[in-house]
């Protein structure tokens, strides 16, 4: 999901130097959802992790 992100994010730079502003615009806000999402399940998955670990030990 964040190699989708950083493609969007590289679209959207490319978009915007060539001047498409409209393209660019909406490949970063895809850039940012997907971004928002990996933050979401990154943290989801990492206080899951710390969870399950404490029961192990």
């Amino acid at each position: 999901m964040l190699r989708w992100a950083f493609i969007f994010l590289l679209f959207a730079l490319v978009a915007a130097f060539f001047g498409f502003g409209g393209i660019a615009a909406a490949a970063a806000g895809i850039a940012k959802v997907l971004f928002g999402l990996f933050l979401l399940m990154f943290l989801v998955m990492l206080i899951l992790g710390l969870s399950i670990g404490k029961k192990i030990l």
